[in-house]
Parts: structure tokens; C-alpha cells; sequence
């Protein structure tokens, strides 16, 4: 909680602390032996299935998803839900077709199989288009981030900038993938706890469960929309092909997510992993959807919204 003039109480700022020393001590307790590149960058190739189904969900989720859309509910209803349909089906098509190319032979990289198929220069340029969109991107998400810690923290930005990226640049590159991988396990817990504890409060605040029939009666309940429109924002037909295609390009070539998928005990493990990455994505939107719902209803009871 804020204290007086907004600034954080003393156990406050020692749960921060404590969770930033707890983080980065987890990354290092899990990082385990490493005995060559491969096992920095692919963590010894023995990671369960189910660790990197959640790394590979923690990955795609920053703070600008948990911000955004529970604001899109807030504003609208909850099609945009339909997007995470197309994204189960594109994982399903990568898994499917793409992965098993990758664990032919030994491949570290997702760009090992482009030169193996296309040649030497098609991987420089798909390398080289990864690691400027990724900087860019990540470059956002971390800007995006450092924002609410400057607020609570009464920081600058730059100053919250640096703090996330030294506790993220520790764990990284003294564990390597496999300390990654906990920690994001790690991570994915605590911001969906959050998330739950969020819609349980809001929809205490509004008025409980039975609250949600003035959701209903307002149309923002609405999850499916059938009409082949261009002119709707979100609909099945647009979420499942424009999902699926997005889908596909990041999680069957991107090296931030096969990465994740090459670290698997086989083939086997890597698509349990992808497929039930989009499943539990498709449950995650739905929760933060029904966040913006919760707070809209909430807001609308106390804050004149």
C-alpha cells in the first residue's frame, strides 16, 4: 500500500527487494552445471515439457499484456478472446509441420535449419531482422514496465529502466537458459495470482458474481462475433486466421520462443509444450478480460465510470 503522499511503506519496499533477491537467487539455484555452449543455451536439452509450456507463456506475456488487456475489456466486450483461438490453431499448425524439422540432427538455433535449407545468407538476414525487432520490442516491454515501478517507487525512469534490466541481466547470464526457464516459471505465477486476486477484489467491490448480469445486459459479455465484417474489430473469422498466421511467424521462427522448444527431452515434449502454450494463453486472456469487466463494473459503482 501507498503511504502518505504516494510513496511506498517500508514492508513494501522490502517485499520488492525480497522478491528482486529471490529472483535472482532462484535463476542461479536452478541454473545447474554447465558443461559446454549447449547446455548455456539450451539447457542441457532436459527441461520438461510443462516448464517450457509456461516459459514460452511468460515469454509472450509482458506488462504491456497486463495492462492492455484487461483495458480493451474495460472499453469493449471480450471478443478480442478470439485472437487466442487463432493463436491455439497456429501452434497446432507449427507444431505439426515446423517443429519436427527442427530436431533433425543437432540444431541450437532456429536459424541453423533456415541455412540448412536456404543457405548461408538467408540465416544472416533472418539473425540479423531478430535481434533489431527483438531489441526494438523488448525496448517497449521494459519502458513499459519501468513505468508503474517509477511511479510507486518515486524513481526515475531511467533509474527503474536499470533496476530491471541488472536483476533480468544477472540470472541470465550467469544461468543461461535453464535458470531463464524457472524463473519465468516463477514470474508466470506471481502475475497470475495477481490477476485472480484482482478479479476476486473488483468483483467484490462491485457488487459480487450477480454483478456481471449488468455486464451481460450491456453486451460486454460477448465473446464470439460470427459477422464477416472488416469493419468489426475483432472477429472469429479475423482472430482465427490473423491469429494463427501471427502465431506462426513468431513461434516457428522466432528464436526467442524455439529456443525454449529446442531445450525439450524430444520432439514429443516440444510440441506438448507449444500446443498447451496456446491453450493455457487462450485461459489467460480470458482471465485478464474478465479483470477489465471486473473493474469496469467497479468503476462504475465507485467512480462514476
Amino acid at each position: 500500500m501507498l503511504g502518505e503522499g504516494g510513496a511506498l511503506r517500508p514492508l513494501d519496499v522490502a517485499v520488492i527487494v525480497l522478491y528482486c533477491a529471490a529472483v535472482i537467487v532462484a535463476g542461479l539455484v536452478f541454473a545447474g552445471r554447465q558443461r559446454d555452449a549447449s547446455d548455456y543455451f539450451l539447457g542441457h536439452r532436459g527441461l520438461p515439457w510443462w516448464a517450457l509450456m509456461l516459459s514460452v507463456v511468460a515469454t509472450e506475456t509482458s506488462a504491456v499484456t497486463v495492462i492492455s488487456v484487461p483495458g480493451i475489456a474495460a472499453r469493449g466486450d471480450l471478443t478480442f478472446l478470439q485472437i487466442g483461438l487463432g493463436y491455439l490453431v497456429g501452434r497446432i499448425g507449427v507444431a505439426s509441420l515446423l517443429l519436427p524439422g527442427y530436431f533433425e540432427g543437432t540444431q541450437d538455433t532456429a536459424y541453423q535449419r533456415l541455412e540448412r535449407r536456404f543457405g548461408r545468407a538467408a540465416r544472416r538476414t533472418a539473425s540479423g531482422v531478430f535481434l533489431l525487432t527483438r531489441a526494438l520490442a523488448d525496448c517497449v516491454r521494459v519502458f513499459a514496465t519501468a513505468i508503474p515501478l517509477a511511479i510507486i517507487t518515486h524513481w526515475s525512469l531511467a533509474a527503474g529502466i536499470v533496476a530491471i534490466g541488472a536483476v533480468t541481466l544477472i540470472y541470465t547470464w550467469v544461468g543461461g537458459l535453464r535458470a531463464v526457464v524457472w524463473v519465468d516459471v516463477l514470474q508466470l505465477g506471481v502475475y497470475l495470482l495477481g490477476g485472480i486476486a484482482t478479479l476476486a477484489v473488483a468483483t467484490r467491490l462491485a457488487g459480487g458474481v450477480a454483478s456481471f448480469d449488468r455486464a451481460w445486459d450491456q453486451g460486454k459479455l460477448l465473446a464470439v462475433d460470427f459477422r464477416p465484417s472488416f469493419h468489426v474489430l475483432y472477429t472469429f473469422w479475423g482472430g482465427l486466421v490473423g491469429g494463427a498466421l501471427l502465431t506462426a511467424a513468431s513461434h516457428g521462427t522466432d528464436h526467442l520462443i524455439v529456443q525454449r522448444l529446442l531445450a525439450a527431452r524430444g520432439l514429443k515434449d516440444a510440441q506438448r509444450a507449444l500446443i498447451g502454450s496456446g491453450a493455457f494463453i487462450l485461459a489467460q486472456f480470458a482471465l485478464f478480460l474478465l479483470v477489465g469487466t471486473s473493474l469496469w463494473l467497479a468503476g462504475a459503482d465507485h467512480a462514476g465510470m
